[in-house]
């Protein structure tokens, strides 16, 4: 029986972590996307997730194989955002750095990994969650959207191609 979860990161997955960043930014540079394609996200945003308790990992039979960070608003790159604009005002949670392993790919676990990501920030009292990814990244668009997300416009990023689709679920 495979045994599949998340889980709070810790210091000893960091080489797992970078590979999963090493194999996604691959696949982005294979797709002629210009996301993750110097060297962010590095060890140091890891370290700092670690540090902070938000970073996440998806494990497969004991082999961490996805990465993510699920931490509190507000995001100061999420004001302004150009297009309808996020709805309401309340605190929010967002999913930032989020990658699965190339072991995995095709496999359908990001949905489940971000539906746990989800599951954990309604259980933290959070109804408004937030997350973005590169224009020209349809694939994780459709993992975002089919996870009930809707697009709510473009923010900025302080990256060589700024601009991120944004989306937003609410939870009732």
């Amino acid at each position: 029986m495979t045994a599949i979860y998340t889980r709070a990161g810790q210091s000893t997955d960091i080489p797992a972590i970078m590979q999963i960043l090493a194999d996604a930014r691959q696949f982005l540079k294979e797709q002629n996307i210009n996301q993750w394609q110097g060297s962010y996200p590095d060890q140091a945003a890891i370290e700092k997730d670690l540090a902070a308790g938000t970073n996440r990992v998806l494990v497969m039979d004991g082999q961490v194989v996805g990465n993510a960070s699920l931490l509190a608003g507000p995001d100061p790159f999420y004001l302004p955002i150009d297009g309808d604009g996020w709805q309401g005002a309340a605190d929010y949670m967002m999913i930032h750095r989020f990658a699965v392993s190339a072991k995995i790919r095709g496999q359908r676990l990001s949905k489940f990994f971000i539906s746990n990501l989800v599951s954990e920030a309604y259980a933290k009292g959070y109804r408004d969650l937030r997350i973005d990814t590169h224009a020209e990244n349809k694939i994780m668009q459709h993992v975002i959207t089919g996870n009930g997300f809707l697009f709510r416009g473009i923010v900025y990023l302080d990256e060589p191609v700024p601009e991120r689709n944004a989306y937003q679920l609410l939870l009732p």
